[in-house]
């Protein structure tokens, strides 16, 4: 554990939250626009690269749940960070929901897009999914920064 306190140290973007929560809400805030360009490259006939960069950025971002998860355990979880929060708990606690039911949602379908790509292409829905992924991705992002100025801003 002693190699992981880094994660604990004061974040980067001047609020009450530690440095790991930091690190993934800026990942969070970027990842629509990394699935947009992706996105861009399949509209720029680059199947390859646009399939290549798709697997690759849905690792990194299991990746970055990963660290996030470990990081929320390691500190306690949602009570400890809401802690100096002035938001209501019960309020917070619902976003939190929503977001995570969000996530969790996005997160099964972007793995279906990849892992069923070929199929869903001869089926015409490739694009359909790729589309809500991307619109999945979107409010996850969107009610993660949510979550976090509702922890460590307010």
């Amino acid at each position: 554990m002693n190699n992981l306190q880094y994660m604990f140290h004061s974040g980067f973007l001047g609020t009450r939250a530690p440095f790991f929560m930091d690190v993934v809400t800026l990942i969070v805030a970027l990842l629509p626009l990394l699935v947009a360009s992706v996105i861009f490259l399949a509209r720029a006939k680059k199947y390859k690269l646009h399939s290549y960069a798709q697997i690759f950025i849905f690792a990194f971002s299991v990746i970055i749940l990963g660290y996030f998860e470990t990081g929320v355990r390691m500190a306690g979880g949602f009570n400890v960070f809401m802690q100096e929060s002035s938001v209501s708990h019960n309020y917070a606690f619902i976003v939190l929901v929503f977001h995570i039911a969000i996530s969790i949602i996005t997160l099964i379908i972007w793995g279906m897009a990849i892992f069923m790509a070929k199929k869903l292409l001869r089926q015409n829905k490739h694009k359909k999914i790729g589309l809500i992924t991307f619109m999945g991705v979107t409010l996850t992002s969107l009610t993660g920064i949510w979550v976090y100025f509702l922890m460590f801003v307010y």
